[in-house]
């Protein structure tokens, strides 16, 4: 029988953050109150996008009220995200240990093996990061990053209106230039993985520093209007340039087709063998409309005694 504790790893809470499939959500939802015997859980859901059903009871959790209107690839998401972290940090009892999920996520390990691993942890924070540097990639994803990120963008009218009606971007890449009006003149950027894991200090230390540093959120919502996915390195640009001891391992099972592709492949049962060879936590992205069957066989490997 899962357990909610593990000797000496303390409490473990989750962040939700939804918008679409509520009863795939809601399935998620159930899942980890089993395993973790109804833990704390902070929870925004999109409510602009879909409705949750009005019989559902969540008495550990906790609603992020008035929910943010989120927008795919834009800085709305880390708004979302750092709110239903706040939320959590601020419960009366908040957890040892928070974990951050979308509805697409499942687990793929038993209570027991996630809270040994967070007992044996020595680091605050695990994440997916790379350093993005300019002229010193090591793959093209990280080009593709300084690009989104740390190059200068600017839209200047077309001189043919007829022929050109949309604007032009220019782009900088220079760290000359580019550097001088950004952020990154003093810190180091850094882009991976949107989910994560840590201890609640890590969480605090986040939400404080959105609060009190708006500066680089400002950055990255300025972006908004050129490139995608800040949320691909808003965390990690905070985390990597503290104090904070930040692990690689962020104990998710995602697979990508191509590096510069806007959504990972859609895990079916056909994908069990590799999910059970994994030491990831947790699984991204399912589908119900897809494939139900692979969540049913990872419940009877979650709940067995």
């Amino acid at each position: 029988m899962a357990r909610g504790n593990a000797a000496g790893v303390g409490t473990v809470g989750f962040v939700l953050l939804t918008h679409n499939k509520p009863y795939q959500a809601i399935r998620l939802f159930n899942t980890l109150n089993r395993m973790f015997n109804h833990p704390p859980i902070a929870w925004h859901h999109d409510f602009g996008l879909c409705d949750l059903p009005p019989d559902l009871t969540t008495t550990n959790a906790q609603f992020v009220r008035p929910h943010i209107r989120t927008e795919w690839g834009k800085f709305s998401v880390v708004d979302a995200t750092i709110s239903a972290l706040d939320l959590l940090v601020r419960l009366p009892h908040a957890p040892d240990w928070f974990v951050l999920l979308s509805g697409a996520d499942y687990p793929i390990k038993t209570a027991d093996a996630i809270l040994q691993d967070f007992k044996s942890s020595q680091f605050d924070v695990h994440i997916r990061y790379e350093r993005i540097i300019y002229n010193q990639y090591e793959r093209d994803w990280q080009q593709l990053c300084y690009d989104r990120y740390c190059s200068l963008k600017f839209r200047i009218p077309s001189i043919n209106k007829r022929f050109h009606p949309k604007k032009r971007t220019i782009t900088i890449n220079h760290p000359l230039i580019a550097s001088r009006l950004s952020p990154f003149d003093k810190i180091t950027c850094f882009a991976g993985e949107h989910w994560f894991c840590g201890k609640i200090h890590a969480a605090e230390y986040l939400v404080n520093f959105y609060k009190t540093q708006t500066w680089l959120a400002d950055h990255y919502r300025k972006r908004d209007v050129h490139t995608i996915s800040p949320d691909e390195s808003y965390y990690q640009t905070v985390f990597l340039n503290s104090k904070l001891k930040v692990s690689n391992n962020f104990w998710r099972y995602i697979e990508w087709p191509v590096f510069h592709s806007l959504h990972p492949n859609t895990l079916t049962i056909k994908d069990l063998n590799k999910l059970n060879a994994s030491d990831a936590h947790f699984a991204r992205k399912f589908d119900v409309n897809a494939d139900n069957a692979i969540l049913d066989v990872l419940d009877s490997q979650n709940f067995r005694s």
